[in-house]
Formats: C-alpha cells, sequence, structure tokens
C-alpha cells in the first residue's frame, strides 16, 4: 500500500504541476488579449485599419485559445481537487493499518508475556514466581505506556486539533455576537437618553 501511495503522491503532484502550468498561460494569454485590445484602440483612433484587421484576427484568436485555455484549467482544478481528496483517503486507511498493527502487536506481546507466566509458574519455587511476578508487572507497565503513547498521539493528531479549532472558533463567534448585543443595548440605552431630554 506504500507503494501505491507513493505513486498517487507523484501523480498528484504531476496534475497540481499541470495546473499551475495552465493557470500561468491562462494569465499570460489574459495579459496578451489586453494588450492586443489596446493596440487594437490605438489602431482605429490613429486610423491605421490594415493594422486594426490583423488585430482583430489576433483578438479573435487570443479568445478563443483563452476560452480553451480556462476549460483546460476547470478541467485540471477538478483533477487536483480529486487526486488530494485520493491521498487523504488513502493517508487515513494507512493510519487505521497502523493502529490495527499496534493493536494486534499488543495483543501478541500480552499473550506471550502471558505464555512465558505459564511456564515459569509451572512447577517452580517461590523465586521463579515472584519472578514471574516482575515480568507480569513489566508487562502491565509497558502495555499502560502503550496506552498513554496511543492517547498521546491521538490527542496531537489531526482530527483532534481541528476539534479544537471548531471549538476556539464557537467561542470567537460567540464573543462576537456578545459584543454586537451590548452596542445594540448601548445603542438603545443612549437613544432612550436622548428622547427623555
Amino acid at each position: 500500500m506504500i507503494e501505491k501511495y507513493s505513486k498517487l503522491k507523484s501523480a498528484t503532484a504531476a496534475i497540481i504541476r499541470r495546473r499551475e502550468d495552465l493557470d500561468a498561460r491562462v494569465a499570460q494569454a489574459t495579459r496578451d488579449l489586453a494588450q492586443t485590445e489596446a493596440e487594437l484602440g490605438t489602431a482605429v483612433d490613429t486610423h491605421q485599419d490594415d493594422l486594426a484587421v490583423v488585430l482583430i484576427q489576433k483578438k479573435n484568436q487570443l479568445t478563443q485559445d483563452l476560452a480553451d485555455m480556462r476549460t483546460d484549467l476547470d478541467t485540471a482544478q477538478k483533477d487536483a481537487t480529486s487526486a488530494k481528496n485520493s491521498i487523504l483517503s488513502v493517508q487515513s486507511e494507512i493510519r487505521k493499518l497502523k493502529d490495527e498493527r499496534d493493536v494486534m502487536l499488543a495483543r501478541m506481546q500480552s499473550a506471550q508475556a502471558r505464555l512465558r507466566i505459564q511456564d515459569q509458574l509451572e512447577g517452580l519455587s517461590l523465586d521463579a514466581e515472584v519472578k514471574a511476578l516482575d515480568t507480569v508487572r513489566e508487562h502491565i507497565k509497558n502495555t499502560i505506556a502503550q496506552a498513554n503513547l496511543g492517547d498521546e498521539l491521538s490527542s496531537s493528531s489531526l482530527d483532534a486539533r481541528l476539534a479544537a479549532l471548531k471549538t476556539q472558533t464557537g467561542d470567537v463567534q460567540a464573543k462576537q455576537q456578545l459584543a454586537e448585543l451590548k452596542a445594540k443595548r448601548a445603542g438603545q440605552q443612549a437613544a432612550a437618553g436622548q428622547k427623555t431630554l
């Protein structure tokens, strides 16, 4: 999957580059068209009809070329958006697979620790049992540390950051609404004060 992801990133980069190239070409064609229209105006004003005819033909060609480029640019923008969405989807799948891998590794380690404990407890002395208990304690501490790591990683993930931003946005909007209400009330009180005078 990582190899396919790398190929997808390369393909998306090529699409974005094509979009940027088209964007630059549209900007240049727009400038050329504006220049041609200005030259056409000058030719008409100075009665240079032969130049005006050539410039009209050039203007018509540039107008057609610009329309075609804008159509291509629109398609390239849609392709780039679609490709970026595909990358985000693959990133999400990769994250899910990594999370599942981590859970499965933790389960395997837990099962291996239990097997070691069972082996050590069977027919061993008290020292061996204490050693096995130490192994269990160590495994529990490792498992707790892994769980804490998962919590730390999730709190710094993109989803957690987006949720925090959404909360902050809600607070800012609520404060703005409060300020508007206060200003409105102050205006009403000022108007009421002027009426009584």
